[in-house]
């Protein structure tokens, strides 16, 4: 099974439902010129974007055909990028971020959604860590390690949430039992989602030359002055 297949079932459509709530509210106030979502382009996480050139990329199914870890984008050209789950099923998470530094723009805005190691989904993961469906086969990555992550690519965390925190059932109506923890869940444990949400902005902290302080202008002009022929001379003879 797929992560598309996937999401079409039960518990793949309770997970779908919060996302895009959380992406459309997300994206909304985001401007620019070009967005970029890389991952789940059955899913379009931008169509509430109000940025005109809107993108899907990933290896199949859209718009751009991309590898992750190398994305075909010119260097500080992306102004919003999306990553929905992409990171933890990747062998080489870090490379991806790097990418997506890459190609943002100073003060450019990353959106990530992962599933939390640290939940009752992430728990489930772990009891079935040899099972060999979607999307208990990805390696959830700690939200603490992400946003170090971002921290060493001078990517600031600005706001994050967390949905998803009833059980991970497969079964509809079993699910819906449990609605009142998806209510309470912000207020009574908060760190406990089986999904998080990420908004980081690339920083790019200003160069300042710094020039050598002279102490007069004779100083200056000893400096700016060309050798003179026996010094020239000399240099040659050595």
């Amino acid at each position: 099974m797929t992560f598309a297949e996937w999401t079409q079932t039960p518990l793949g459509q309770y997970l779908y439902q919060r996302e895009l709530a959380y992406f459309d509210d997300a994206v909304a106030d985001l401007f620019g010129f070009n967005a970029v979502q890389v991952g789940n382009p059955q899913w379009d996480l931008l169509r509430n974007s109000r940025i005109a050139h809107r993108f899907q990329a990933y290896s199949e199914h859209a718009h751009v055909l991309v590898d992750p870890m190398h994305l075909p984008f010119a260097t500080q050209s992306i102004d919003l990028l999306v990553l929905p789950h992409v990171l933890e099923f990747s062998d080489y998470p870090h490379q991806i971020l790097r990418e997506a530094e890459r190609v943002l723009i100073p003060e450019g805005n990353l959106l990530i959604s992962g599933f939390n190691p640290r939940s009752l989904w992430g728990m489930y993961r772990w009891m079935l860590r040899n099972a060999h469906t979607y999307p208990w086969t990805g390696d959830f990555i700690n939200l603490t390690r992400l946003k170090d992550w971002l921290a060493l690519l001078n990517c600031d965390v600005v706001t994050g949430r967390m949905c998803c925190y009833a059980p991970p059932l497969h079964n509809a109506s079993l699910m819906q039992r449990f609605d009142f923890m998806e209510l309470a869940g912000d207020r009574w444990w908060a760190k406990g989602g089986g999904v998080y949400f990420i908004h980081a902005v690339k920083r790019v902290h200003s160069m300042r030359l710094i020039m050598p302080r002279w102490k007069n202008s004779a100083q200056v002009a000893g400096a700016l002055r060309p050798a003179n022929r026996s010094m020239q001379s000399e240099s040659c003879d050595e």
